[in-house]
């Protein structure tokens, strides 16, 4: 089996190549190719993932490239996971939003738009390679905003399939606050990518006893105070928001924050050079503890599962992914696509069934799916008045004159990532 991974040069990967590893049984790869066209960091995540393999007895091959066709040329399955204009356009996204009052965040908000512009044509070009030199292959998308990028991807007809560690994070927090092991947890996750509720917490699989109530009871504290939100939010809603609503729940309060502190990007940044003089050491051959506070953690036993499943290796499965709507929100079109959980096997992934959802959610991920078609939509075509009406329709914005300043900062930030501006 062979998988490539596009953005191999990425600090994630390793965390990628820990799970490959470790999962051999459930995924045998027998070649791994790391592509990216940073030559220096694909040299040092390149050795650091051969001696992964070495250490934990891995047969499976790693080679490295900056040649894109070549790399992908007879894959299984290949995995975006790339970011266009590194974390300098991050540090953008986040910073310049803040100019207007607005939350200034890689994904969420004007930052999000921002990022889903540069990203989406780069990840449609790179897919319709992908589909010249291997066209039966998967593509598992972790490129953020995973919502956005993968309805480009699904709507071009390719064979994707989004993915988010959100949901895989959550179960095992839960899990492990319940006496659990992580398989014997099922969520009822509903929503779209980084705006999604946990309804019920379940023993075994879709039709267990709901546990959420005697965890909110027992350790509603604890889940609270890692959302960052007031307990009494969560005693309210009765469910489990995802950290990223804080950005809607709290919007003011996030702003205030941001504007005291240096930004997650500039922080990453940091972490990323001391991580690449880690990978350079010839001495370590796995992954480092500072590894867990770059973000992604359990991405990799995600991405195992889902590429089995995708594979055949594994079976069907359910999993929380990224896919199309299809009616299981009525309320949304069958083109939207959505975060839930699905049955994953080798023809792709259909969700499961959902309950009827309260207004207090259905409201805000129908806001924010409209956005999103008008998001793609800029990111397609281009265009400021695209640009202006996908920022007015967010419900973080959702002011004439928020949106106008919005979109000429916006362009004026990245005239280097979209030709049209």
């Amino acid at each position: 089996m062979k998988l490539a991974v596009v953005g191999g040069g990425s600090t994630y990967t390793p965390e990628l190549i820990d799970g490959f590893a470790r999962l051999r049984d459930t995924l045998p790869v027998s070649e791994l190719v790391l592509i990216d066209p940073a030559a220096e960091r694909l040299e040092l995540i390149g050795g650091l993932a051969r001696r992964i393999f070495a250490r934990q007895g891995h047969p499976g091959r790693v080679t490295t490239t900056a040649d894109l066709d070549a790399g992908v040329e007879g894959a299984d399955a290949v995995l975006f996971q790339l970011r266009v204009g590194g974390q300098a356009a991050r540090l953008q996204d986040e910073t310049w939003p803040l100019e207007c009052g607005c939350v200034g965040q890689e994904t969420t908000g004007a930052g999000g738009l921002a990022k889903a512009l540069r990203t989406v044509p780069v990840v449609l070009d790179i897919a319709e390679r992908v589909r010249r030199a291997a066209p039966d292959a998967w593509i598992i998308d972790f490129t953020n905003p995973v919502g956005i990028v993968t309805r480009a991807l699904l709507r071009a007809g390719h064979r994707a399939v989004g993915l988010c560690n959100v949901a895989i994070g959550l179960q095992r927090k839960f899990a492990a606050l319940l006496d659990l092991a992580p398989a014997g947890i099922h969520l009822d996750h509903v929503g779209l990518n980084h705006l999604t509720w946990e309804l019920a917490v379940r023993r075994g699989g879709p039709d267990g006893e709901d546990l959420l109530p005697g965890l909110l009871a027992a350790h509603g504290d604890a889940v609270a105070g890692d959302l960052r939100l007031p307990r009494a939010v969560l005693d309210r809603l009765g469910v489990v928001p995802s950290y990223y609503l804080r950005y809607f729940y709290a919007h003011d309060e996030v702003v205030r924050e941001l504007g005291t502190k240096p930004s997650r990007a500039a922080e990453v940044a940091a972490m990323e050079r001391e991580l690449l003089a880690l990978y350079g050491d010839p001495a370590l051959d796995e992954k480092p503890a500072l590894l867990a506070k770059r973000g992604g953690a359990f991405y990799s036993e995600a991405a195992v599962d889902l590429a089995a499943s995708l594979l055949g290796d594994g079976g069907p499965a359910v999993q929380v992914v990224n896919t199309y709507n299809n009616g299981t929100l009525p309320f949304l079109p069958d083109d939207a696509v959505i975060e839930v959980q699905a049955r994953v096997d080798g023809s792709g992934a259909v969700p499961l069934a959902v309950p009827r959802l309260d207004p207090l959610f259905s409201g805000l991920i129908s806001h924010v799916s409209a956005y999103e078609d008008l998001a793609l939509d800029a990111a397609l075509r281009g265009g400021r008045e695209r640009v202006f009406k996908a920022l007015l329709a967010h419900p973080l914005v959702g002011q004439y004159d928020l949106a106008e300043g919005l979109t000429d900062r916006l362009l004026a930030h990245n005239k280097e990532h979209l030709p049209w501006a």
